[in-house]
């Protein structure tokens, strides 16, 4: 049986709080990694490493505790931590377009180990990491087209068109990193399945 589905079923343990505690530091270092270079912003959006480790953790740690360890990551920041992309953090960050974003990663965690948890076949963990990159870009790029035109005060020629041009940046990048997350998801569950 998928160690991702043993894991949902069982009440929390101390090394499951250990996983979403790591994962979340992991989130963290994710969102800043690329802060050291400018032009890695496109239209107010950082290109950063989040959805991978996002998906990583509903992949690795199965839905219920990949979605808590986003969760924590979000409170850390919107509590003032300056955990969030660029260094930024508060609970005025809600109010911010890419706040969509963040919000996003606890629901592609949730359905990325929920997809893993129906099958541990190698397909399976890509198709739910691909599932996983689409709920995050649907749900943060409809956030930030609607946090622009509605209280960010977004220039006059501001569109749901330009709103996806400036995804369409990063997206070969999350494609690409979304394929691999997949495959080192599905080695690790197997390693730990053999160590077991």
């Amino acid at each position: 049986m998928n160690t991702a589905v043993v894991r949902t079923r069982s009440k929390l343990k101390t090394l499951d709080l250990v996983y979403a505690s790591m994962f979340s530091a992991l989130m963290m270092i994710g969102a800043n990694i690329t802060s050291f270079v400018p032009f890695m912003v496109i239209g107010g959006v950082p290109i950063t490493l989040q959805t991978f480790f996002a998906i990583l953790a509903g992949a690795l740690l199965g839905s219920r505790i990949g979605a808590l360890s986003m969760m924590v990551y979000a409170f850390i920041g919107l509590a003032g931590a300056p955990v969030f992309a660029r260094f930024s953090g508060g609970i005025s960050t809600i109010i911010h377009p890419t706040f969509g974003f963040i919000l996003s990663f606890i629901l592609v965690a949730y359905i990325t180990g929920k997809i893993i948890e129906k099958n541990g076949k190698l397909h399976f963990y890509i198709i739910a990491a691909l599932v996983g990159t689409a709920v995050n870009y649907l749900f943060g790029t409809n956030w930030m087209y609607f946090a622009y035109k509605l209280w960010s005060a977004a220039p006059e020629v501001f569109s749901y068109k330009i709103a996806w041009a400036w995804m369409a940046v990063p997206l070969p990048k999350d494609l690409l990193l979304a394929v691999l997350a997949g495959i080192f998801a599905h080695r690790m569950q197997r390693i730990v399945k053999r160590t077991r």
